[in-house]
C-alpha cells in the first residue's frame, strides 16, 4: 500500500527581506482585514516583520526629526497576536486615510521639482525610519498612482540610495478597476445596498410611494447596477447611460489646468422624464404604483457646472458628492414632473445608500477573494523579487501580476477608470430585469 502523500505546502524561498510595511489609503470596504491579515502572515511565516501603517500616509506624511514615528501612534506590528481572528473582522485593523504625497506630481517632469517632490520624499525617509524592504500599498485607483509614483519617485534617487520594491492590491467597492474583474469587498457592499432596497421597496409598496435611492459608485456603475439587479430595482441609471437624448456638452475651466475644455454633462430634465416614463408605465401597464429608482453618484460629476459651484474636492480633485445629494435633488423633480404630466401626486423620497456597505461583515467570497490578494503581495514580493505591480486575480482565484505601466497614462500620470461596456450581457441583465419601457 502507497504512503499517504503530506499535504504540500509552498516551498521556502531565499530572500533578504526582513521587514516589509502595509498601508491602506482610501475609504473602507468590506474584507480589509483579510487582505491586511493574509499579507501579514504570509511575510511572517517567511521570518519578514510586517509593519502596519496607521491611517494610510498621513502620518509617514508628517515625520521629521522633530517627529519620529512611534510604535501604536503611528504604526504597530503585525504579529500572530494581533491578527488573530481578524480575517473575518469588519473594519480595517491600521485604519486608513486619504492623505496623498503624490498630490502635486502631475507628470514626470515634476519629479524633478523639489517642492512638488517633497511630500514623497518624507513618506520615502518616513518609510527608511522603520527600516523596512518593501511596502504593500492596498487601496482605491488614486492609491495606486500615489504608488506608480512612489515608485517612480525612487527612481531619480541618486545611485546606491536604498529602493523599496512596491507592491499594490486593488481596493474600491465600486469594482471600476481596470486590470482585474471584481475587487474585494463588491460583492458584500452589493448584498448590503440590495437588503437595504428590498427593505425600501417594501415600504414603497405599502405606501405606494418611490424611492430614488443614489448609490456609491464614484465613477462607473457597478455598485448601482449590482445593487439595482440584486434588489429587484425598477430602474438604474449610471453615467454609462448618459447618452442620446440624456446627454449634452457644456464649456467648463479645468480646476486643475486653469484651461477652457468641453465636457459631457447629463440633461436632468431628461433623465427625470426617463424616471416618471417608468412610473408611469408600472402604473398603466402593471397597475404599480411603487418602486425604487437607483441612480449612481457618478452621476453628480456629470451635473452642469453652474450647480457644482461651491462643493468642495478632495486631494484628488474629486467633487463631494455627499454635498451634491442627488437622491433628494431627483427626488423634488422627478415629483414635479410626475405631477405636471398627470395631475397626481405621489410621493417621492430621495436617500443616499453607500456608506453603511463599507465596513459591513465580509461575505466568504470577499475573504476568499482579499485573502488571496493578501498572499499575492508576498508572493510577487519574495517569490517573483517583483517591483512595481498590482495584485491580480482571474478564474478561479488564480493570481496574475499587473505591471503599474499597464494600468497608469505614463503622460499624466492618470489611471483609467473601468466603466461598464453599454450593451454588454451584464448591463443588458439589468436591462432585462428592471420595468420594460419602450
Amino acid at each position: 500500500m502507497a504512503q499517504a502523500r503530506p499535504l504540500a505546502h509552498p516551498e521556502k524561498v531565499e530572500h533578504s527581506f526582513k521587514r516589509v510595511a502595509i498601508l491602506f489609503s482610501g475609504g473602507p470596504a468590506p474584507a480589509a482585514n483579510a487582505v491586511i491579515s493574509t499579507c501579514a502572515s504570509s511575510f511572517e511565516k517567511s521570518g519578514i516583520e510586517a509593519v502596519g501603517v496607521l491611517h494610510g500616509y498621513r502620518h509617514l506624511m508628517e515625520f521629521g526629526p522633530d517627529n519620529p514615528l512611534q510604535e501604536g501612534r503611528d504604526y504597530v506590528i503585525l504579529d500572530g497576536h494581533k491578527l488573530k481572528r481578524t480575517r473575518n473582522q469588519r473594519g480595517i485593523i491600521i485604519g486608513t486615510a486619504r492623505a496623498n504625497p503624490g498630490k502635486l506630481i502631475q507628470s514626470m517632469a515634476d519629479m524633478q521639482d523639489a517642492e512638488k517632490t517633497a511630500p514623497m520624499k518624507t513618506t520615502y525617509e518616513a518609510l527608511l525610519s522603520l527600516g523596512v524592504d518593501a511596502l504593500v500599498s492596498i487601496g482605491g485607483d488614486d492609491t495606486l498612482k500615489t504608488a506608480n509614483k512612489f515608485k517612480l519617485y525612487q527612481e531619480t534617487l541618486p545611485a546606491g540610495s536604498k529602493k523599496l520594491p512596491v507592491v499594490h492590491i486593488p481596493k474600491t467597492i465600486d469594482n471600476d478597476y481596470n486590470g482585474i474583474d471584481f475587487t474585494f469587498g463588491y460583492f458584500t457592499a452589493v448584498e448590503v445596498l440590495a437588503g437595504e432596497l428590498r427593505n425600501l421597496l417594501a415600504d414603497a409598496e405599502a405606501s405606494e410611494s418611490y424611492f430614488v435611492a443614489e448609490s456609491m459608485g464614484r465613477s462607473a456603475g457597478w455598485l448601482a447596477y449590482g445593487a439595482a439587479i440584486a434588489s429587484e430595482a425598477s430602474l438604474v441609471i449610471s453615467v454609462e447611460d448618459i447618452t442620446g437624448e440624456l446627454a449634452d456638452e457644456e464649456s467648463w475651466t479645468n480646476p486643475k489646468t486653469g484651461a477652457t475644455e468641453s465636457r459631457k454633462i447629463m440633461r436632468i430634465d431628461g433623465v427625470v422624464k426617463r424616471i416618471v416614463k417608468t412610473m408611469r408605465v408600472r402604473e398603466d401597464k402593471y397597475n404599480k404604483r411603487y418602486g425604487t429608482i437607483i441612480l449612481a453618484e457618478g452621476l453628480a460629476e456629470m451635473m452642469p457646472s453652474s450647480q457644482l459651484e461651491g462643493i468642495p474636492r478632495d486631494d484628488h480633485g474629486h467633487i463631494s458628492v455627499a454635498h451634491v445629494d442627488l437622491g433628494k435633488q431627483f427626488a423634488k423633480l422627478v415629483a414635479a414632473e410626475y405631477r405636471e404630466q398627470t395631475g397626481k401626486s405621489r410621493k417621492v423620497t430621495g436617500l443616499q445608500l453607500g456608506y453603511e456597505s463599507r465596513c459591513a461583515p465580509p461575505t466568504a467570497f470577499d475573504v476568499m477573494l482579499g485573502s488571496q490578494l493578501g498572499v499575492g503581495a508576498y508572493r510577487a514580493i519574495v517569490e517573483n523579487k517583483l517591483n512595481g505591480v498590482m495584485v491580480s486575480i482571474v478564474g478561479q482565484l488564480d493570481l496574475r501580476f499587473v505591471p503599474f505601466e499597464e494600468l497608469v497614462n505614463p503622460q499624466d500620470l492618470v489611471t483609467v477608470v473601468r466603466y461598464i461596456e453599454p450593451g454588454c450581457d451584464f448591463h443588458q441583465l439589468a436591462r432585462f430585469l428592471e420595468t420594460y419601457v419602450q
